[in-house]
């Protein structure tokens, strides 16, 4: 006869708790995700026998003891973590879990739409989601043999970013943008989205879209629960560039994707390589998107970035940031006095969602 078992939900004040919950889930191969506000965990005889987190609208941290598997207690803990992420106003809910867990979470109305075989699977409560955004998109699809991408964070927006826009449409037919849309940058996602807008107004072959979190969004990160990290690194990618390659570039109609090379971030850097091979393997069935880097501009011999103004921001170096944005970007930072104190309390470098802003 077993104890009672016992639910509670742990915020990530309750320290001791936490640590308790660290340490299960790296004896069960994973890593505790910063992000998490809250965990409901599976307690029997004092003990955590499984345990899950919610951040936002994402599940994720989910351990089950293999001992106590086959007794109901998996099913039990996802359809609680998905009743609490209800209860906080989330109902798109997206999951990282294991494979083996696939399952599982099926049980829950949760439906693939992306995994690393045998490793990892991106699931999300809807079967059809992806599917009517995809179909949105294809609304701004445009005629022309050379289709582009461009992905960025713009964290602002500078000089660096306009010229990547510039080059790129200048070899394309139409060009679509898309800024990443997470709000966990120095700057606001509708102050980036309005700089971009407006320093590329003069661009007549482009659509500026909005964000979504099917690409480069918490959503697409499963580097919490895979200790080694360079493994974790490699399924981020793979997940980010299979779900861009079989359901938005067609979409669109994107043929090549662009790129600024990628001198300084090393996550960056590899993020390039790994589309190099993800957008042409014929282990896709769809169609091969080329990849095309184009080079940095540079101010006094130093590639323009958006670290470099962040860094420069916090000094309140103006006189050098005025070489690297551009006008709308230079009199929204001198408006806002708030954002110059804000990036003064920051890191020079911030968390991986820099990842594809030039």
């Amino acid at each position: 006869m077993y104890n009672s078992t016992i639910f509670s939900q742990v915020k990530r004040s309750d320290y001791k708790k936490i640590a308790e919950i660290t340490k299960f889930l790296r004896k069960n191969d994973l890593n505790i995700d910063t992000s998490v506000e809250i965990f409901i965990t599976v307690m029997r005889d004092n003990q955590i026998i499984a345990c899950g987190g919610i951040a936002d609208n994402i599940i994720k941290c989910v351990a089950i003891n293999e001992n106590v598997r086959g007794e109901g207690i998996a099913l039990s803990l996802a359809t609680e973590l998905v009743n609490l992420a209800y209860e906080n106003h989330h109902t798109h809910l997206f999951i990282y879990t294991k494979t083996q867990n696939e399952v599982l979470f099926r049980q829950c109305g949760f439906f693939p739409i992306a995994s690393v075989p045998g490793i990892v699977v991106l699931m999300e409560n809807s079967s059809c989601r992806l599917r009517r955004y995809s179909e949105q998109l294809s609304k701004s699809r445009q005629a022309g043999a050379k289709i582009g991408c461009i992905v960025m964070n713009a964290n602002p927006f500078t000089l660096g970013h306009q010229f990547l826009v510039q080059q790129a449409a200048a070899q394309c037919d139409w060009l679509h943008l898309f800024l990443v849309k997470e709000n966990t940058s120095t700057f606001p996602y509708v102050d980036r989205l309005r700089l971009v807008t407006e320093g590329t107004s003069g661009i007549h072959n482009l659509t500026v879209h909005p964000g979504s979190e099917y690409m480069i969004s918490r959503a697409t990160f499963p580097c919490y629960f895979i200790k080694d990290q360079g493994i974790a690194d490699n399924c981020y990618t793979e997940i980010d560039l299979k779900i861009f390659r079989q359901y938005l570039a067609p979409a669109l109609g994107v043929t090549h994707r662009f790129v600024g090379n990628e001198p300084f971030c090393e996550v960056t850097s590899k993020y390039n390589e790994d589309m190099q091979y993800w957008l042409s393997t014929p282990e896709l069935a769809f169609p091969p998107i080329e990849l095309v880097e184009i080079e940095r501009t540079q101010y006094e011999g130093t590639a323009i970035s958006a670290s470099w103004v962040r860094r420069l921001l916090a000094k309140k170096q103006m006189d050098v940031i005025s070489h690297l944005v551009p006008d709308c970007t230079y009199n929204y930072l001198i408006s806002n006095p708030n954002i110059r104190q804000k990036s003064a309390s920051l890191p020079s470098e911030e968390s991986v969602i820099t990842v594809g802003e030039l």
